[in-house]
């Protein structure tokens, strides 16, 4: 097993303006991303960020502790040239979004179910102008490609930062509903992630918490909520 990680080579981080936005120099050497590119970031803010994630870092490199890091790399290295391609696989999350697929029973977590999710759907109807089916089960329900081509447009508008960010923030609720009404401010992220669990939190209300799960799930909203502040910070 093989467990070298970098060592820790800086004595500070710091948040400098570049062409084109901003970068972070650790000391004078100014980041790249893995593929060599200049780690170029579009506000102040999210470069601070950045910044401070290299700042804390001890005698050795742990990954894992920079989540912004990683964002910021993905946007630069991978959304950037494959943009298009990124937003149709975010954006067919509206064919199947977690929202429309509702319980079949009991009656409580249909219940539930309704009163968490229809809000957001009429939302989404009234605002994006992209009203959404709703279906018992788990067969697929085709939705209008109208509203499906709208939810696409508001995708593919997004910069390749908060692409990244709000690839996240989709692939870890299950929904594109969920991730919009989040990233414009309809609700807060720690409603979103609670609406995006009712499933989970119903079962484990009637068999018990098993603790590995709970790990996971407590990693995935962690990830969720540094994704959600990694958009806002993209000005």
């Amino acid at each position: 097993m093989n467990d070298w990680t970098p060592r820790r080579f800086w004595s500070t981080a710091q948040a400098v303006p570049a062409e084109g936005g901003f970068t972070v120099h650790l000391d004078s050497r100014p980041l790249r991303t893995p593929r060599k590119a200049p780690l170029v970031l579009p506000t102040a803010a999210l470069a601070d960020a950045v910044a401070a994630e290299w700042q804390a870092q001890g005698e050795r490199i742990d990954p894992v502790t920079m989540p912004f890091t990683r964002m910021a790399n993905s946007a630069i290295d991978t959304v950037t040239a494959e943009h298009a391609t990124i937003a149709r696989i975010v954006s067919d999350y509206g064919g199947s979004d977690l929202l429309c697929y509702r319980a079949e029973g009991p009656a409580p977590l249909v219940a539930r179910q309704a009163e968490a999710w229809d809000p957001l759907l009429d939302w989404a109807a009234q605002h994006l102008h992209a009203p959404l089916r709703t279906t018992a089960g788990v067969v697929h329900v085709a939705q209008s490609p109208d509203s499906l081509r709208i939810l696409h447009g508001l995708v593919s508008d997004l910069s390749p930062f908060r692409l990244a960010a709000f690839h996240d923030l989709v692939s870890l609720s299950g929904s594109l509903i969920l991730a919009l009404a989040l990233t414009r401010g309809r609700i807060a992220a720690d409603t979103a992630w609670r609406l995006s669990r009712i499933d989970e939190d119903w079962q484990i209300s009637l068999w018990g918490e098993d603790e590995e799960a709970a790990e996971v799930a407590q990693r995935k909203r962690a990830a969720f909520l540094d994704a959600d502040r990694f958009y806002a910070l993209c000005g």
